[in-house]
Protein backbone atom coordinates (compact mmCIF):
# COMPACT_ATOMS: atom_id res chain seq x y z
CA UNK A 1 0.00 0.00 0.00
CA UNK A 2 1.41 3.38 -1.03
CA UNK A 3 2.06 5.96 1.68
CA UNK A 4 0.44 9.40 1.68
CA UNK A 5 2.59 12.51 1.45
CA UNK A 6 1.84 13.31 5.08
CA UNK A 7 2.89 9.85 6.21
CA UNK A 8 6.11 10.04 4.18
CA UNK A 9 6.87 13.43 5.70
CA UNK A 10 6.19 12.07 9.18
CA UNK A 11 8.44 9.05 8.68
CA UNK A 12 11.23 11.31 7.41
CA UNK A 13 11.25 13.08 10.78
CA UNK A 14 11.79 9.87 12.76
CA UNK A 15 15.28 8.39 12.92
CA UNK A 16 14.69 4.63 13.19
CA UNK A 17 18.27 4.16 14.37
CA UNK A 18 17.85 6.51 17.33
CA UNK A 19 16.50 5.85 20.80
CA UNK A 20 14.76 9.03 21.95
CA UNK A 21 14.45 10.36 25.48
CA UNK A 22 10.88 10.58 26.77
CA UNK A 23 11.04 14.38 26.52
CA UNK A 24 12.22 14.20 22.88
CA UNK A 25 9.60 11.62 21.95
CA UNK A 26 6.80 13.62 23.57
CA UNK A 27 7.70 16.66 21.45
CA UNK A 28 8.26 14.66 18.26
CA UNK A 29 4.97 12.75 18.45
CA UNK A 30 3.16 16.08 18.05
CA UNK A 31 5.22 16.97 14.97
CA UNK A 32 4.58 13.71 13.10
CA UNK A 33 0.81 13.62 13.52
CA UNK A 34 -0.76 12.73 10.15
CA UNK A 35 -4.43 13.24 10.96
CA UNK A 36 -6.75 16.23 10.82
CA UNK A 37 -8.38 15.27 14.12
CA UNK A 38 -6.97 15.31 17.65
CA UNK A 39 -5.23 11.94 17.57
CA UNK A 40 -4.60 9.87 20.65
CA UNK A 41 -1.04 9.40 21.86
CA UNK A 42 -0.38 5.74 22.61
CA UNK A 43 2.41 3.98 24.46
CA UNK A 44 3.36 0.36 23.74
CA UNK A 45 5.61 -1.43 26.23
CA UNK A 46 7.14 -4.85 25.60
CA UNK A 47 7.76 -6.61 28.90
CA UNK A 48 10.01 -9.48 29.84
CA UNK A 49 7.17 -11.59 31.21
CA UNK A 50 5.37 -14.79 30.26
CA UNK A 51 1.66 -13.89 30.09
CA UNK A 52 0.77 -17.61 30.05
CA UNK A 53 1.82 -17.79 33.69
CA UNK A 54 -0.91 -16.54 35.99
CA UNK A 55 1.48 -14.63 38.25
CA UNK A 56 2.96 -12.78 35.25
CA UNK A 57 -0.33 -11.84 33.55
CA UNK A 58 0.10 -8.20 34.54
CA UNK A 59 -2.93 -5.97 34.86
CA UNK A 60 -3.85 -2.92 36.89
CA UNK A 61 -5.05 0.67 36.84
CA UNK A 62 -3.47 4.11 36.97
CA UNK A 63 -4.88 7.62 37.15
CA UNK A 64 -3.15 9.90 34.68
CA UNK A 65 -2.45 13.38 36.12
CA UNK A 66 -3.77 15.11 32.98
CA UNK A 67 -6.40 12.56 31.97
CA UNK A 68 -6.56 10.96 28.53
CA UNK A 69 -8.20 13.88 26.74
CA UNK A 70 -11.20 11.70 26.01
CA UNK A 71 -14.46 11.70 27.94
CA UNK A 72 -15.17 8.06 28.67
CA UNK A 73 -18.66 6.64 28.36
CA UNK A 74 -19.48 4.75 31.54
CA UNK A 75 -22.17 2.14 32.14
CA UNK A 76 -23.01 1.20 35.73
CA UNK A 77 -24.77 -2.11 36.26
CA UNK A 78 -26.35 -2.08 39.71
CA UNK A 79 -29.43 -2.59 41.83
CA UNK A 80 -32.05 0.21 41.97
CA UNK A 81 -30.77 1.55 45.31
CA UNK A 82 -27.43 2.48 43.67
CA UNK A 83 -28.82 4.07 40.50
CA UNK A 84 -29.20 7.63 41.83
CA UNK A 85 -25.67 7.56 43.24
CA UNK A 86 -24.22 6.44 39.90
CA UNK A 87 -26.22 9.00 37.93
CA UNK A 88 -25.18 11.84 40.24
CA UNK A 89 -21.52 10.86 39.79
CA UNK A 90 -21.82 11.28 36.02
CA UNK A 91 -22.45 7.78 34.68
CA UNK A 92 -23.73 7.85 31.09
CA UNK A 93 -25.91 4.75 31.49
CA UNK A 94 -27.32 3.19 34.65
CA UNK A 95 -29.46 0.08 35.06
CA UNK A 96 -29.26 -3.69 34.95
CA UNK A 97 -31.64 -6.06 33.18
CA UNK A 98 -32.32 -3.84 30.17
CA UNK A 99 -28.58 -3.39 29.57
CA UNK A 100 -27.85 -7.09 30.04
CA UNK A 101 -30.37 -7.75 27.27
CA UNK A 102 -28.80 -5.09 25.04
CA UNK A 103 -25.29 -6.47 25.58
CA UNK A 104 -26.47 -10.00 24.81
CA UNK A 105 -27.69 -8.54 21.52
CA UNK A 106 -24.22 -7.16 20.76
CA UNK A 107 -24.43 -3.61 22.18
CA UNK A 108 -21.12 -2.42 23.63
CA UNK A 109 -21.23 1.32 22.97
CA UNK A 110 -19.36 2.24 26.16
CA UNK A 111 -15.73 2.55 27.25
CA UNK A 112 -15.98 1.26 30.83
CA UNK A 113 -18.50 -0.90 32.68
CA UNK A 114 -18.73 -0.69 36.47
CA UNK A 115 -20.77 -3.18 38.48
CA UNK A 116 -21.67 -3.80 42.10
CA UNK A 117 -20.74 -7.19 43.60
CA UNK A 118 -24.41 -8.08 44.10
CA UNK A 119 -25.15 -8.13 40.36
CA UNK A 120 -22.03 -10.01 39.20
CA UNK A 121 -23.83 -13.40 39.11
CA UNK A 122 -26.16 -11.95 36.47
CA UNK A 123 -23.29 -10.41 34.50
CA UNK A 124 -21.13 -13.54 34.36
CA UNK A 125 -22.92 -14.80 31.25
CA UNK A 126 -21.80 -11.67 29.36
CA UNK A 127 -18.14 -12.70 29.48
CA UNK A 128 -18.07 -13.89 25.87
CA UNK A 129 -19.19 -10.46 24.67
CA UNK A 130 -17.39 -8.22 27.15
CA UNK A 131 -14.18 -10.20 27.69
CA UNK A 132 -12.66 -9.77 24.20
CA UNK A 133 -13.43 -6.03 24.40
CA UNK A 134 -11.80 -5.63 27.85
CA UNK A 135 -15.13 -4.41 29.21
CA UNK A 136 -15.81 -7.14 31.77
CA UNK A 137 -15.97 -5.63 35.29
CA UNK A 138 -13.15 -6.88 37.49
CA UNK A 139 -12.28 -6.21 41.16
CA UNK A 140 -8.58 -5.91 40.22
CA UNK A 141 -9.30 -2.86 38.09
CA UNK A 142 -11.73 -1.30 40.56
CA UNK A 143 -14.74 -1.83 38.31
CA UNK A 144 -16.50 -4.19 40.72
CA UNK A 145 -17.33 -2.10 43.78
CA UNK A 146 -20.13 -0.91 46.03
CA UNK A 147 -18.76 2.64 45.89
CA UNK A 148 -19.97 3.28 42.35
CA UNK A 149 -19.79 7.07 42.75
CA UNK A 150 -16.04 6.97 43.48
CA UNK A 151 -15.45 4.51 40.64
CA UNK A 152 -17.29 6.69 38.11
CA UNK A 153 -15.46 9.81 39.30
CA UNK A 154 -12.07 8.10 38.92
CA UNK A 155 -12.80 6.88 35.41
CA UNK A 156 -14.09 10.27 34.31
CA UNK A 157 -11.03 11.88 35.90
CA UNK A 158 -8.44 9.95 33.89
CA UNK A 159 -8.19 6.49 35.43
CA UNK A 160 -7.24 3.85 32.88
CA UNK A 161 -6.86 0.09 33.07
CA UNK A 162 -3.98 -1.82 31.51
CA UNK A 163 -3.35 -5.47 30.78
CA UNK A 164 -0.48 -7.34 29.15
CA UNK A 165 -1.49 -9.12 25.93
CA UNK A 166 -0.51 -12.58 24.72
CA UNK A 167 2.66 -11.18 23.13
CA UNK A 168 3.83 -9.63 26.40
CA UNK A 169 2.97 -6.06 25.35
CA UNK A 170 0.97 -3.46 27.26
CA UNK A 171 -0.85 -0.85 25.15
CA UNK A 172 -2.38 2.36 26.52
CA UNK A 173 -3.65 5.72 25.35
CA UNK A 174 -2.00 8.35 27.56
CA UNK A 175 -3.21 11.59 25.98
CA UNK A 176 -3.88 13.50 22.75
CA UNK A 177 -1.57 15.28 20.31
CA UNK A 178 -3.14 18.57 21.41
CA UNK A 179 -1.55 18.09 24.85
CA UNK A 180 1.56 20.10 25.68
CA UNK A 181 4.71 17.93 25.54
CA UNK A 182 5.10 18.33 29.31
CA UNK A 183 1.68 16.77 29.92
CA UNK A 184 2.51 13.84 27.62
CA UNK A 185 5.75 13.32 29.57
CA UNK A 186 4.01 13.41 32.95
CA UNK A 187 1.21 11.07 31.89
CA UNK A 188 3.71 8.61 30.42
CA UNK A 189 5.86 8.72 33.54
CA UNK A 190 2.85 7.96 35.72
CA UNK A 191 1.85 5.06 33.47
CA UNK A 192 5.38 3.61 33.43
CA UNK A 193 5.62 3.93 37.21
CA UNK A 194 2.49 1.78 37.51
CA UNK A 195 3.92 -0.79 35.08
CA UNK A 196 7.18 -0.98 37.04
CA UNK A 197 5.34 -1.36 40.35
CA UNK A 198 3.37 -4.24 38.82
CA UNK A 199 6.56 -6.21 38.04
CA UNK A 200 6.09 -9.77 39.28
CA UNK A 201 8.82 -11.23 41.49
CA UNK A 202 9.00 -14.26 39.19
CA UNK A 203 9.91 -12.20 36.09
CA UNK A 204 13.53 -12.86 35.14
CA UNK A 205 15.91 -10.88 32.95
CA UNK A 206 15.11 -7.50 31.42
CA UNK A 207 11.66 -6.29 32.45
CA UNK A 208 11.25 -3.22 30.22
CA UNK A 209 12.37 -4.57 26.86
CA UNK A 210 11.16 -1.70 24.69
CA UNK A 211 8.94 1.36 24.79
CA UNK A 212 7.37 2.95 21.71
CA UNK A 213 5.23 6.07 21.45
CA UNK A 214 2.96 6.88 18.50
CA UNK A 215 -0.09 8.91 17.63
CA UNK A 216 -2.96 7.53 15.56
CA UNK A 217 -1.63 6.41 12.14
CA UNK A 218 1.85 7.82 12.79
CA UNK A 219 5.17 5.93 12.82
CA UNK A 220 6.41 4.68 16.18
CA UNK A 221 9.13 6.43 18.18
CA UNK A 222 11.53 4.28 20.21
CA UNK A 223 11.87 5.60 23.78
CA UNK A 224 14.93 5.00 25.94
CA UNK A 225 14.14 2.44 28.66
CA UNK A 226 17.31 3.08 30.68
CA UNK A 227 15.81 6.12 32.39
CA UNK A 228 13.16 3.89 33.99
CA UNK A 229 15.25 0.88 34.98
CA UNK A 230 15.94 2.21 38.47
Amino acid sequence: MSLTKKRKAAEAKVDNNKIYSLKEASALVKQINCTKFDSSVDVHIRLGVDPKKADQAIRGTVTLPHGTGKTKRVLVLCTPDKEAEATAAGADHVGLDEFITKIEGGWTDVDVIIATPAVMPKIGKLGKVLGPRNLMPNPKTGTVTNDVAAAVTEVKGGKIAFKVDKAGIVHASIGRVSFAPEKIVENTQEFLTAIIKAKPSTAKGTYLKSIYMASTMSPGIAVDTKAFVN
